[in-house]
């Protein structure tokens, strides 16, 4: 049996993380950043929190260095807000599944598309 502390932590986490970004974080490097989720280890000795960035390369490579320079600051301040016994370390990794998602529903669009094409073009054949 697996133990849910890791998960509820890791939600608590998330929620916390996306609160210090949108106030008390003010590095200029960090843009408009979604915290799409986070994974403990089972011993709670860190924490891998996946993020989204809205904007292009450069402001996601930004953003990164940002989140990475900002680590100790998160980590104290979750130490002030969550009791915990070990704060985790933090490790953000960029979560390149809305990206997949986005691509997936572009590339079928696209077969939606030509599809279409080649219906009208058998109609107009008959």
């Amino acid at each position: 049996m697996t133990s849910r502390r890791p998960h509820r932590i890791g939600d608590q986490i998330q929620k916390e993380i996306s609160s210090l970004l949108t106030r008390g974080l003010k590095d200029p490097r960090i843009g408009f950043v979604t915290i799409t989720g986070v994974d403990m280890t089972p011993d709670l000795h860190l924490a891998k929190v996946f993020y989204t960035v809205l904007g292009d390369e450069t402001s996601r490579r930004d953003t990164e260095r940002g989140l990475k320079k900002a680590v100790p600051f998160l980590r104290h301040e979750l130490g002030q807000r969550i009791r915990l016994r070990y704060i985790p370390d933090l490790m953000f990794v960029y979560d390149s599944s809305l990206d997949y998602g986005e691509r997936i529903d572009n590339l079928l669009r696209q077969a939606a598309a030509t599809r279409s094409d080649d219906d009208s073009e058998d109609s107009a054949a008959d």
